[in-house]
């Protein structure tokens, strides 16, 4: 096993060597055939459980670390700038205009929207704040004005049209319909049943009256 800190040097000095092999004055033959040398040989290197973990410590050293922080700073300044000037915002706004960048947007940062939305309204300031908006009368007349205006009244119009003519809408009513359904016929059944049965015993009293009245009729008769 080589040592770490030992593999370390030799990485450096083989990209040390690569780079030499890269820009040295040899002939172009030599300077292709070392590079590929050089180049496999670093790879090789670097498949190694030893070169992983050489590359590891490398990356988690302070002074690199350092370099990410400077990196980061350089990355976020580049992002404010390309937000806040002109470019950036003409930018924005052009893409903002692609119905398919618009899509992919609203896509990626749905999960995040929800997410927020949820936290936000199992908050009680956001609650109480929510009340206090809604129960301002000035945007209670607002809120009016909207629900009467003659294109809010077209858009619930389609929208209503568009969901009752659904797939979806048009199975979940006719489940509707066929479980009312089942349920009312049990009850119309039941309703028959009894009708029937007090026709049959009304019959039977007047047959039972009739009989008596023959009777009576014998016995004057002798």
């Amino acid at each position: 096993m080589v040592p770490t800190r030992k593999l370390k040097g030799i990485v450096v000095i083989i990209i040390l060597c690569l780079i030499t092999a890269c820009t040295g004055g040899s002939p172009a033959a030599n300077k292709e055939a070392d590079y590929d040398t050089t180049k496999k040989m670093v790879a090789d290197i670097l498949k190694t459980d030893e070169g992983k973990k050489a590359i590891t410590e490398v990356l988690a050293s302070d002074d690199m670390q350092q370099t990410y922080v400077i990196d980061a700073k350089v990355v976020e300044e580049a992002i404010t700038s390309l937000f806040s000037s002109d470019k950036g915002k003409e930018f924005w706004q052009k893409m903002f205009t692609d119905p398919a960048f618009i899509e992919s947007f609203a896509t990626s940062l749905q999960d995040q929207q929800e997410k927020v939305m949820q936290g936000l309204m199992s908050d009680p300031k956001f609650q109480g704040k929510m009340m206090e908006i809604l129960g301002n009368p000035k945007m209670q007349e607002q809120t009016l004005q909207v629900l009467k205006s003659q294109p809010f009244r077209e858009h619930l119009e389609k929208t209503i049209q568009e969901t009752f003519e659904s797939p979806m809408m048009q199975a979940t009513i006719a489940e509707i319909v066929l479980n009312a359904a089942k349920e009312m016929k049990p009850e119309e059944s039941g309703g028959s049943q009894e009708e029937s049965s007090g026709g049959g015993e009304g019959g039977q009293e007047e047959g039972g009256g009739g009989s008596e009245s023959g009777g009576g009729g014998e016995s004057g008769g002798s």
